[in-house]
């Protein structure tokens, strides 16, 4: 299946961008077969007339690499990192983490990285289920250094994200990817990744990456971008 093709279903689109990322199998294989998460709740009545994708209004520019561990099916931790290049918030350094039920926000500019975690990471399909409290915001910078060759390493406050062994780059385009009630268009350059971790204060979160796809369009729920691009 080329993910590529702007002809392809929603359900197809938006999982690609997340759950299909990592696996045709396993947890993935089971929100594609169900129409589970935000795909699902895409399709319900009532959702908001949107712009033609023509008129819609650039809201970021940058980067959103994440990274999604399992035990088993289960979901341990989500880690969503951002480089943002431009936003009307403006620019900035971002994570936002879930682990054991919480949520965590950290960011140089609360205020940037608050309406990320709000208008965008709450909404993404590798949460979906998953207990989403307010979050705990915490003033702090972010650095993150991201290569399309190497992966990509985020820290804030005691916790490294970080992600290696590239194993593809490719393209990736749709104009109807919802968030909420909201349908976006989404580019981007995706290269997934063979490892991944996350250490909270030198200690290892339990879980591991999934990996799946097939050897010449491999996915997993390790992975970076560049030239991400989000219209609304």
């Amino acid at each position: 299946m080329d993910l590529t093709d702007p002809t392809m279903s929603r359900p197809a689109a938006v999982l690609h961008r997340r759950h299909v990322l990592r696996t045709m199998a396993g947890a993935a294989a089971a929100a594609l077969a169900g129409g589970a998460g935000v795909a699902g709740a895409a399709a319900t009545p009532g959702r908001q007339a949107q712009p033609v994708p023509a008129t819609r209004d650039l809201v970021v520019v940058g980067a959103n690499p994440g990274l999604q561990l399992f035990d088993g099916d289960a979901v341990t931790a989500y880690a969503s990192t951002w480089r943002v290049d431009w936003s009307p918030l403006g620019r900035g350094t971002a994570l936002i983490l879930w682990r054991d039920g919480a949520v965590h926000v950290y960011g140089a500019d609360p205020e940037l990285a608050t309406w990320l975690e709000r208008e965008f990471v709450r909404f993404f399909p590798e949460v979906a289920g998953l207990p989403w409290p307010d979050p705990v915001v915490v003033r702090t910078p972010v650095r993150l250094e991201n290569d399309l060759a190497t992966g990509m390493t985020a820290r804030a406050h005691g916790v490294r994200v970080h992600m290696s062994d590239v194993l593809d780059r490719r393209t990736f385009a749709t104009d109807d990817f919802p968030l909420g009630e909201v349908t976006h268009s989404l580019s981007l350059v995706l290269a997934p990744c063979g490892a991944g971790t996350i250490t909270v204060d030198g200690y290892r979160v339990p879980g591991e990456i999934q990996r799946g796809g097939t050897p010449d369009r491999p996915g997993s729920s390790a992975f970076t971008t560049e030239a991400e691009v989000w219209k609304r």
